[in-house]
């Protein structure tokens, strides 16, 4: 049987597996997805890549300055189909975002909509965050991290799989430089508490609320967060979303 062509030969756009051999396996909170790209999309991809893609193979050191043109830097895990992401470039056009995920259709909607409203603010990396953060950032190199309704892996026995945990947090607070702002959300409660409860035990993070507790959603500001189709699905269905805002100490 004949093996099955790459979506994107010889680097023109995300790869399957870009981390390969180099990392051992490990529990991942995320499951690669490369469900089915549109042509729209995948002429994005092929058209923007080369300059604002690229894949997290944690071999090398990322230059935020050269990437950026000088821009403060946020990192943002998981975008889902990139609309909310693109917004806030657009409302922030001086601070840069390094959007990160494995979805290859969500990478080439965010892409597409750069491209669209001239978004020059946006990379777009392919592959395991916690590869990026550990491996590809320098420390003190970011003035923020997003991480929007990452998966809440309901199921007991998955817990392990959610990505706000000690170790999680342990790593990102290399990358994250004094003040940085730590913003995530979502809409299942049970993850929201154990948010609340692991962020609020590290001694790297202090939670920006007097009282301790959630935060409103900020929709002024640099840390605006604009809704999302996901966030209106969860709403639609009862759900109560919560946000989280702390500061790195």
């Amino acid at each position: 049987m004949s093996e099955k062509p790459a979506m994107f030969p010889d680097g023109t756009g995300p790869s399957a597996d870009p981390a390969g051999a180099h990392h051992e396996r490990r529990i991942r909170s995320f499951q690669p997805r490369r469900s089915r790209v549109t042509p729209g999309q995948r002429a994005a991809l092929l058209r923007t890549w080369p300059r604002w893609g690229f894949d997290i193979d944690g071999l090398h050191r990322l230059d935020l300055d050269e990437l950026f043109e000088g821009r403060p830097v946020v990192l943002e895990v998981g975008f889902g189909m990139g609309e909310a992401t693109a917004r806030m470039a657009a409302d922030d056009p001086d601070t840069g975002i390094l959007a990160v995920d494995v979805h290859t259709p969500g990478q080439g909607n965010l892409l597409r909509l750069a491209e669209e409203h001239g978004l020059s603010n946006i990379r777009v990396g392919n592959g395991d965050a916690v590869i990026l953060i550990s491996e590809m950032l320098a420390p003190a190199s970011l003035s923020g991290l997003r991480v929007y309704f990452p998966d809440p892996w309901p199921k007991t026995r998955h817990h392990k799989r959610r990505l706000i945990q000690p170790e999680f947090l342990d790593l990102a607070a290399v990358p994250l430089r004094p003040g940085a702002l730590v913003h995530c959300a979502t809409d299942w409660e049970p993850y929201a508490e154990q948010m609340l409860e692991v962020l609020s035990a590290h001694p790297a993070y202090e939670n920006t609320r007097p009282d301790g507790g959630f935060a409103p959603r900020p929709d002024t500001g640099p840390a605006a967060r604009p809704p999302t189709r996901f966030e209106g699905q969860g709403l639609e269905k009862g759900h109560k979303v919560r946000d989280l805002l702390f500061r790195r100490c």
